[in-house]
């Protein structure tokens, strides 16, 4: 049975940052991506749009203290793929693509490459998805320690070649908020995805994240027919234009 994600993330304080993909009744691919910040540096950001996808900036370039882990860009296209990550692994999958034309295949080459973040004692995981333009089937990789141990990285790949109309997957880097904060564990959750506006879509997910945590969303809406999209950014702080 799917779940309702607006209601599991208005009961879950710090998911951190999570990816749901999945197929409307209406056969459009949508695509979430949000992040949350518990540090003042952490929520110093903005989603910005650029050609087919979207980078991390900061609000506030004056008060940003340390980027390492936080300025990426979270949403790249190549071809008809969208590439939908937690970090600059975008940047390999999307470069391990260019250089092959069978981007199923690297994309898991690409993660092979790399590993969970060096936050100690968080060790937070690498969260990343692909989506099919033409036909609607997505991946989702989790690349988290084993329990804590950062001698020890676990790989996780989940294929939905066949994706089902009113159905999605949710994964996120953490299960919920502590110190250290868990990492998600499991199976992407199984979602229900039965909005078909994007703008709505988009609404709903931000009213039901963490108010004091919240910082930035993306929504994408794929129309499998022409491989068009419509791109919904919703930025809970202000950039500074300097």
């Amino acid at each position: 049975m799917e779940t309702n994600l607006c209601g599991y993330l208005a009961g879950n304080e710090y998911p951190g940052r999570g990816i749901c993909i999945g197929r409307t009744p209406g056969g459009t691919t949508m695509i979430a991506y949000f992040i949350m910040g518990r540090s003042t540096n952490s929520r110093n950001r903005v989603f910005d749009p650029i050609d087919s996808g979207i980078r991390i900036k900061a609000a506030d370039p004056s008060k940003m203290t340390d980027p390492h882990l936080i300025i990426y860009n979270p949403v790249l296209t190549f071809d008809k793929t969208t590439i939908v990550t937690n970090g600059d692994q975008t940047d390999t999958i999307y470069d391990f693509m260019s250089r092959n034309p069978h981007p199923g295949y690297n994309f898991e080459a690409a993660l092979n490459t790399r590993t969970f973040e060096d936050d100690k004692p968080n060790w937070t995981p690498r969260i990343s998805g692909v989506a099919d333009m033409k036909t609607g089937a997505y991946k989702l990789n989790i690349l988290k320690s084993d329990h804590g141990d950062e001698n020890s990285v676990q790989r996780f790949t989940f294929d939905y070649a066949q994706p089902l109309a009113g159905v999605g997957h949710f994964i996120s880097t953490y299960k919920c908020n502590g110190n250290p904060i868990p990492s998600f564990e499991g199976e992407p959750m199984c979602v229900a995805m039965d909005e078909e506006d994007p703008d709505k879509y988009a609404a709903g997910l931000w009213k039901a994240l963490n108010e004091d945590n919240k910082v930035s969303l993306f929504v994408r809406a794929i129309d499998l027919a022409t491989q068009k999209y419509k791109d919904v950014i919703i930025n809970k702080y202000k950039a500074v234009e300097g």
